[in-house]
């Protein structure tokens, strides 16, 4: 069948034109003259370039990816609903049983940008970086690479792939083998909940072939939830801090929230709060 690029460019307009910029918070910068959010917001969000957004919308682009549309879903806010029939006006299948779904539904995407003192990232089912508000990014750094692969997390913990948002935290050998145990043993719990997930198969035989430890840990058949943790991070302005960081799983969907906190009137709590002052000169 044809993709109606038509429909698909007036589809993505009028999503464009409904979308609350109040709930995108602080991912938006300068003056909107119109409704909605401007194309170089939704671009920005979703990771793309003006020019090609712009060609979607005017229905001049033909056959996006499923990787556009998930991306494009996040960044206009949809629901569940709305990012399925958004796939299926491009002619794709929408993630559907025994596939990891990445989508971050409206509700999600409100409460990491509202909880502003507070450092919140976004993670899916195989610890693939979906999104992070303005304080997690100041805190961590943001996850470069365009690819899921770029940001997994295990495969940069794993394999040494520069540059690791994780980079910045601070272990000892205890932590690290803690840390590595709980993560290969989420894994494969991850590939009992999504045995047709393509990306997550292959994500696990290229670590088992590029890392011996992953290999060493995943032959063991462990299988756990990775939950709460306390992290000490080397920050290049505030120096060190230390958070607790929790793990939050989303129903229905195993996206996982992962929100870092301090103790109310403790040092790390203060430098918290200057990071939400100096944030924007943090990210590198």
């Amino acid at each position: 069948m044809t993709v109606d690029v038509r429909e698909l460019g007036r589809t993505l307009r009028a999503w464009r034109d409904r979308a609350d910029a109040d709930d995108a918070g602080a991912s938006l910068s300068g003056q909107r003259r119109s409704p909605g959010l401007r194309r170089e917001d939704v671009a920005a969000r979703a990771g793309l370039s003006v020019d090609y957004l712009t060609r979607l919308e005017q229905g001049r682009a033909v056959h996006p990816s499923a990787q556009v549309l998930t991306a494009l879903a996040r960044a206009l806010m949809l629901t569940t609903a709305e990012r399925n029939h958004l796939f299926a006006l491009a002619q794709l299948v929408p993630p559907g049983s025994g596939v990891i779904d990445a989508h971050v539904t409206p509700g999600i995407q409100r409460m990491t940008e509202r909880m502003r003192d507070l450092p919140v990232a976004v993670f899916d089912a195989a610890w693939t970086y979906v999104s992070g508000n303005a304080l997690f990014v100041a805190l961590m750094g943001e996850p470069a690479g365009e690819s899921a692969r770029d940001r997994n997390l295990a495969w940069r913990f794993f394999t040494g792939t520069p540059p690791a948002n994780a980079g910045r935290v601070i272990r000892s050998a205890d932590d690290k083998a803690a840390f590595e145990t709980e993560m290969v043993a989420d894994l494969r719990r991850a590939t009992g909940r999504y045995p047709n997930d393509a990306a997550l198969k292959a994500l696990i035989v290229d670590l088992t072939q590029n890392s011996e430890r992953f290999a060493d840990l995943w032959a063991r058949a462990d299988v756990a939830v990775r939950s709460t943790d306390r992290k000490m991070i080397a920050h290049p302005e505030l120096g060190t801090i230390t958070l607790d960081c929790d793990v939050l799983s989303v129903q229905g969907s195993d996206l996982r929230l992962v929100v870092y906190s301090a103790s109310a009137g403790s040092d790390d709590a203060e430098k918290l709060a200057l990071l939400g002052v100096i944030g924007s000169g943090s990210r590198r």
